[in-house]
């Protein structure tokens, strides 16, 4: 999760602007839409973090950040998506590619709290 939250933070302040051929902006990190998805990303995967006695609250906090990164990927593709030209499909950068990562290592969190749900559940039977 702390590699998610680096991730999404990295994103925010390294996320090229994207710029078409005219100079006019298609996608900024300055936008209301692309910072509430990636601070809610973060703001979701850090309290995640702090209630790790909660694992069931915990487990529902990575799927909503989940689910914001889902959102903040389809605003990439689409706004990727609508760029005229050839030129600057192929330089948009890893930073698209990052909400990606993201999403895959929250799925890696969910496992592990599972796993340790799963495993808190069969030692409880055997009291």
């Amino acid at each position: 999760m702390i590699l998610s939250i680096l991730l999404m933070g990295g994103l925010y302040y390294w996320f090229p602007s994207l710029e078409d051929e005219a100079g006019n902006l298609l996608i900024s990190n300055k936008e209301i839409l692309v910072m509430c998805l990636i601070g809610g990303s973060v703001l979701l995967t850090f309290i995640s973090i702090l209630n790790f006695k909660k694992r069931q609250l915990q487990f529902v906090l990575n799927r909503l950040a989940i689910i914001l990164n889902f959102v903040l990927l389809g605003v990439f593709v689409y706004r990727s998506l609508s760029l005229p030209g050839e030129t600057l499909v192929s330089e948009k950068g890893i930073g698209v590619l990052l909400p990606i990562i993201s999403i895959v290592f929250l799925v890696m969190a969910n496992k592990a709290i599972k796993r340790d749900e799963d495993l808190v559940k069969s030692v409880d039977r055997l009291r």
